[in-house]
C-alpha cells in the first residue's frame, strides 16, 4: 500500500503547525504544505510592530530554516496556489498546472485583507498590511511618509498607528465605530488605548467614514471623510477586517458561513478535509455559539489537534483562546474572550491594569495591560472552573495565584 498522504493548503501558522506536528504525533505518510508566497512559512505579528518599525530583520521572521522541512520530510511547495479541491479523486489542481493527490486534506487558506470600496482606493500610497509583501511595501513608503492616515482602529490599525508615529509621521486615525478595538475589547481597554494613542500625538475620528480618497498624478494626496473633511496623506493604510479564504471550500461543496464550518474535532463536513486557523469557523465553550477567530495561539493549537487526530488521537478542540498586541510601551494581553460580558471589575492602576469580564457571575475573559502576572493566572483559570467572583478580582490584595493553585490542587 503507498503510504498514505496529507495535503495543507496554505502555509501560514496554522498551516505550518499541522505539517511540524504529524510526524511528531507518529504518523509515518507524506506531508505536503502548499503556499501561494514565495517565501519559507514565516511569522505574521512582528509585520506589524518590530519588522514594520525595522527591529526585526526578514531572517527573524521565518518559522524554520529551509534545512527543517527537508529533514523532517516535508515537502514545501511555494510560489503556487490550490485553484480547485477535487473531493471526489481527493486532488489538488494548482496555478502551475501540477496536481496533488491526498488521503486527508487540511485548509489553512487563512484570510485576506477586505478592501475599501471608495473612489481612490486604487491610488498609488493607499496599501493594505496582511503579507511580508505588504509589509516591506509599507517600510519602504514610511520612510518617506510625513502624513498618515489610518482607516480602522483594531489591533493592526492601532500597532501601524503607533510605529508610524514613532517614526515622526503625523497620524490621523478614523474608526467608523465609537471605539478602538471594539469588537475584541471592553469599553475600558478602548478608552485606555484611544487615551494613550492621543497622547503619543494621533488624531482620532471616531464614528467617521471614508468618502473617497484624493489623488494628483496617480498618487494618493488626501482622505475625505463622510463628515467632508479633507485629511492630509501621503500614505493612507486600510484595515478595516478581514475575509476568510474560503472559496475553495465552498466550490468543493463544504459548508461555509464566515469561514469554513467545521465541528468540535475541526473536521468540514466532508470527514476527509479539516479547516484551521483564520478560515476556519468552529464551536468553542468560550464563546456563545460559534466563532473565528485571528489569532497565533488558535493557529498554533488547531494545527496540533488536526495533527493528532489525523494520527489517531483525536481530541476536542477547546484551548483556551488567547491574545496580544503592542502599542508603543504598552502590551495587551487578552485570555479567553470578553466581548460578551456582562460585568467587569478592574484590578491595578492606570498604568498597568487588568479587566476582569464576567457573564452571569462567571469570569469568562481578561485584558490586562502591562500586567503579565494576571494574563498567566488568567489563562490558568479558564482553562478549568474559575471560581473566582467579581468581589476577589476587585480586591487588590486577593492573591490570584494562590487562588489558581488551589483550583489545580483540586
Amino acid at each position: 500500500m503507498p503510504a498514505p498522504v496529507v495535503a495543507i493548503i496554505g502555509a501560514g501558522q496554522a498551516g505550518f503547525q499541522v505539517a511540524a506536528s504529524l510526524h511528531q504525533e507518529g504518523f509515518a505518510g507524506r506531508v505536503v504544505l502548499v503556499g501561494d508566497e514565495p517565501f519559507l512559512p514565516y511569522q505574521r505579528p512582528p509585520l506589524s510592530k518590530s519588522y514594520l518599525a525595522g527591529n526585526t530583520g526578514v531572517e527573524d521572521l521565518w518559522l524554520r530554516p529551509a534545512e527543517f522541512y527537508a529533514k523532517q520530510q516535508i515537502d514545501l511547495v511555494d510560489s503556487d496556489a490550490v485553484i480547485e479541491i477535487d473531493r471526489h479523486h481527493r486532488r489538488l489542481r494548482l496555478a502551475s498546472g501540477a496536481e496533488i493527490s491526498w488521503n486527508h486534506l487540511v485548509i489553512a487558506t487563512g484570510a485576506r485583507f477586505r478592501p475599501l470600496p471608495v473612489p481612490g482606493a486604487e491610488l498609488d500610497g493607499v496599501l493594505p498590511l496582511r503579507t511580508l509583501a505588504d509589509a516591506d511595501m509599507l517600510r519602504q513608503r514610511l520612510n518617506e511618509a510625513r502624513e498618515v492616515v489610518v482607516v480602522g482602529a483594531g489591533f493592526i490599525g492601532l500597532e501601524f498607528a503607533s510605529v508610524a508615529i514613532a517614526a515622526d509621521a503625523d497620524v490621523h486615525i478614523i474608526e467608523i465605530t465609537h471605539h478602538p478595538m471594539g469588537r475584541v475589547v471592553s469599553a475600558q481597554t478602548s478608552r485606555f488605548f484611544a487615551d494613550a494613542h492621543r497622547r503619543w500625538g494621533a488624531k482620532i475620528s471616531f464614528a467617521t467614514g471614508v468618502a473617497r480618497i484624493l489623488g494628483g498624478n496617480g498618487r494618493v494626496t488626501a482622505v475625505e471623510t463622510t463628515d467632508s473633511r479633507r485629511l492630509p496623506a501621503d500614505l493612507v493604510l486600510i484595515c478595516i477586517g478581514v475575509i476568510p479564504n474560503a472559496e475553495l471550500a465552498r466550490d468543493a461543496g463544504l459548508a461555509v458561513d464566515n469561514g469554513i464550518v467545521v465541528d468540535e474535532y475541526l473536521a468540514t463536513s466532508d470527514p476527509a478535509i479539516s479547516a484551521i486557523g483564520d478560515c476556519a469557523n468552529f464551536p468553542t465553550p468560550f464563546a456563545i455559539g460559534r466563532v473565528r477567530l485571528e489569532s497565533v495561539q488558535n493557529a498554533v493549537d488547531q494545527g496540533r489537534c488536526v495533527a493528532a487526530r489525523i494520527a489517531g488521537t483525536p481530541a476536542v478542540y477547546d484551548k483556551v483562546p488567547w491574545f496580544w498586541s503592542d502599542q508603543g510601551d504598552l502590551k495587551l494581553q487578552i485570555a479567553g474572550i470578553t466581548t460578551s460580558h456582562d460585568a467587569s471589575v478592574v484590578r491595578g492602576d492606570d498604568r498597568s491594569f487588568s479587566v476582569f469580564c464576567f457573564r452571569a457571575g462567571r469570569l469568562i475573559g481578561v485584558e490586562s495591560v502591562n500586567r503579565t502576572g494576571d494574563h498567566v493566572v488568567a489563562r490558568r483559570l479558564l482553562a478549568g472552573e474559575p471560581g473566582l467572583s467579581p468581589e476577589q478580582a476587585a480586591d487588590g490584595n486577593y492573591d490570584l495565584r494562590a487562588h489558581a493553585r488551589g483550583l489545580s490542587a483540586r
